[in-house]
């Protein structure tokens, strides 16, 4: 057995780190340390001096670990397990830890740590492999210096499944360790602290996850449906709860699902999340969003984010979030510095940075804007909906060529090569006014038929299609119905250029009115 020379408890001989204090654990006399983690010496050889980094302050990229397995399906195990260590280590104060979607986009890509360091302005980074088979899984670590590729930690650990948190707490302690960092008091309490004893219900959370960050419409469903299988398995899991809320949320804010089916069940999966952890940041995303778009609460919003950045002010989901609330009670430059905020902490967010794009677009600041979603288009060349907004803007600036081929291209990666080539054809033959005014005839025709067939359209596309076509009434007839609707693009008909040519219209500041925005 080995003891905790610190608090002088026993522990077993696989852990490295005592679970009470975080202190390495001994066996026998300190003199004869013996740990299951090999760590660099005290004093590092001439050659691996700078792996030490001791003028700058420690930061730290998770990168995905790989699947060693036979099995495809354990990617899921493999994300979520490197999610954990990362969302573990971003509460160690004193460390910088590169966020999820910024790390995890160098998955499946050749790189070596020198550009990953350089890429995300980290001086170290934890990458690994894991094998799972039945009920036992390997897991091999190395955590290397992004400045000139020397290992500073490297462990194997071979388990059973049901130890993976032991696993993880593990790799957690010796990635603080090497790095020099201290933890101390309460903040060691919340690394170590683990949302569910269950280690099944645990990976159903993580394939929830796995399918959320996926955002297809079908994945959103599929995370769905993990998140309530692992809260029925542990009732007091806070953080599927969280994910549920997501789950539920997300596709009643942006039109995915019916606002007022969706909404109440996100709400209730929430406040069922804070009721059981409270200290938990992941809860007050969805809080958040409940709050400024199906309550229109602002006051109330503002809350839930300030206890968010209470608990994490790194979490850059949050501050993407709050970037979006900005916009909707007019705070537009505010909006923007958020948003360079949540590009800071997450330099590889595509969601990020297009959302900065259309900050600067709401802003009128065009010439920002192309450049912003021509640098989201660097992140995902292949992502319709920035290629849509990007054509948006050219065409407040009259470069209609420049929109019609941003919109084709939008079309054709979202699979619709129907809609690109009614567009096309109408531009060739008409010119720009008749091609943008034929999609929408279409696209009323779509809409037409989701409604009839029993499906939700929401509201706003049929208000943007007439307002295209030009017809104001039928227009400001479905903005009246979109403000009743509790998703998010009621909230922004305030901001965005495309509705400038309403504003003059006493209807328009009676919308405004009645959806509760600042005027």
């Amino acid at each position: 057995m080995k003891r905790c020379p610190r608090c002088n408890l026993a522990h077993d001989d696989a852990l490295s780190f005592c679970r009470a204090d975080g202190t390495r654990l001994i066996t026998g006399s300190i003199a004869s340390e013996s740990t299951a983690t090999a760590l660099l010496p005290a004093v590092a050889p001439s050659g691996e001096v700078s792996t030490q980094l001791p003028h700058q302050a420690p930061s730290i990229a998770v990168l995905p670990f790989a699947n060693m397995s036979s099995d495809a399906e354990n990617e899921y195990f493999c994300d979520g397990l490197a999610e954990d260590i990362l969302n573990a280590l971003a509460k160690v104060e004193g460390l910088k830890v590169a966020a999820r979607t910024s790390a995890f986009s160098f998955k499946g890509r050749e790189t070596n740590v020198g550009e990953v360091g350089r890429t995300l302005n980290v001086n170290s980074v934890l990458e690994g492999g894991v094998r799972k088979s039945g009920d036992r899984v390997r897991v091999t670590v190395q955590l290397i210096s992004a400045a000139d590729g020397y290992h500073l930690w490297s462990e194997r650990y071979d388990r059973r499944l049901e130890d993976i948190f032991d696993v993880q707490d593990e790799i957690t302690l010796a990635v603080v360790d090497a790095l020099k960092v201290r933890l101390l008091g309460d903040k060691k309490a919340a690394v170590l602290k683990r949302h569910t004893g269950n280690s099944e219900a645990h990976q159903l959370y993580l394939k929830g996850r796995y399918f959320w960050y996926r955002g297809a419409p079908e994945d959103f469903v599929r995370s769905r449906d993990y998140f309530l299988r692992a809260v029925e398995l542990d009732p007091a899991y806070a953080l599927a709860y969280a994910g549920l809320a997501d789950a539920y949320g997300f596709p009643a804010a942006t039109g995915l699902a019916r606002p007022d089916e969706g909404w109440p069940k996100a709400e209730a999966a929430a406040l069922k999340a804070r009721e059981l952890d409270d200290g938990i940041a992941e809860v007050y995303n969805p809080l958040a969003a409940q709050r400024f778009i199906y309550h229109r609460d602002w006051a109330g919003a503002e809350r839930e984010f300030s206890r968010a950045f209470e608990l994490n002010a790194n979490f850059a989901e949050i501050h993407n979030l709050r970037s979006v609330y900005l916009v909707v009670v007019g705070r537009l430059e505010e909006a923007i510095a958020e948003g360079r905020r949540s590009l800071e902490l997450d330099p590889l967010s595509v969601i990020s940075s297009k959302f900065l794009g259309d900050w600067l677009y709401y802003a009128r600041r065009y010439d920002e804007a192309v450049g912003q979603y021509r640098a989201a288009l660097e992140l995902a060349p292949d992502n319709a909906w920035v290629h849509e907004a990007l054509g948006d803007v050219l065409e407040q600036q009259g470069v209609y060529e420049g929109a019609v081929a941003e919109w084709r291209s939008a079309m054709m990666l979202a699979g619709d090569e129907e809609l690109a080539v009614i567009l096309s054809r109408a531009h060739s033959e008409s010119g720009f006014t008749a091609a943008a005014r034929a999609v929408a005839r279409e696209r009323l025709k779509r809409l037409d038929e989701v409604s009839q067939g029993g499906g939700y359209a929401p509201a706003v596309g049929f208000a943007r299609a007439y307002l295209r076509l030009g017809d104001k009434e039928q227009a400001f007839r479905w903005l009246e119905r979109a403000c009743e609707e509790r998703n998010l693009f009621p909230l922004l008909i305030n901001s965005d250029p495309f509705y400038d040519g309403l504003r003059s219209d006493p209807c328009f500041a009676a919308l405004v009115r009645k959806v509760g925005l600042p005027q």
